[in-house]
């Protein structure tokens, strides 16, 4: 990432720390959006291409997921709406590479997406029963056509894209279980971070294929 983007999304993200310290809702509201903003700013700088193009659409709905998510008010749905389009705008994304059946990546991502729905329907849902097991299908299915790249597209490309998924799945797991299940010290840090770190390995993971594109074109043209 640029240096001054950097610098302003890791404020940012100091920022919404300390503001969950201090427990200030203000500071955590304004401050939350600001890592993955700057990873969208950051795709601009990107060559035009379908899969940053889903890529970019998934960072814009999940900042609106973050602001509905942190408002003061009680929006877990509308939020978990907006996650739910973020999944299937970078499921888009990867399906633009490949559509190869990868059976084993397929058993990975559902034992991750069912176990999750497992867990949490045991602690009762009620209401959200639906809407959760929605959310769980859309995201196994987007991890599962992260780890299908492995293999197909670049591998830097291919792994930043798995390992990202795989980290917003485990920050999506901590969500239910600490709302849901049992709330544990530490809950909104460990979820946090682990999204924020999902995000920047999805949006590198179009960076470095943009990057490589580029290359291509050089190497051709010379």
């Amino acid at each position: 990432m640029r240096p001054l983007l950097l610098l302003v999304a890791l404020a940012g993200a100091t920022l919404f720390l300390l503001g969950l310290h201090l427990e200030l809702k203000w500071l955590t509201l304004l401050s939350k959006p600001v890592p993955v903003l700057c990873l969208l700013l950051w795709l601009r700088a990107a060559p035009a291409g379908a899969y940053r193009r889903w890529i970019a659409i998934g960072l814009g709905l999940s900042l609106l997921g973050d602001l509905l998510l942190e408002w003061p008010a009680d929006l877990f749905v509308f939020g978990l709406g907006a996650f739910l389009l973020a999944h299937l705008a970078y499921l888009a994304a990867y399906l633009g590479d490949t559509r190869r059946l990868a059976p084993f990546d397929l058993l990975i991502a559902a034992t991750a997406a069912g176990g999750m729905l497992f867990v949490l329907s045991r602690a009762g849902l009620g209401t959200l029963l639906a809407p959760v097991a929605l959310y769980s299908l859309a995201i196994g299915a987007m991890l599962w056509r992260a780890l299908a790249r492995v293999g197909v597209v670049a591998p830097r490309s291919a792994w930043l894209a798995a390992g990202g998924a795989a980290l917003f799945v485990l920050s999506d797991s901590l969500i239910g279980i600490n709302r849901f299940v049992a709330p544990f010290d530490g809950a909104r840090y460990a979820i946090i971070l682990s999204y924020w770190l999902g995000q920047l390995g999805i949006a590198a993971s179009a960076v470095v294929l943009a990057s490589r594109q580029i290359r291509g074109t050089v190497c051709s043209a010379g």
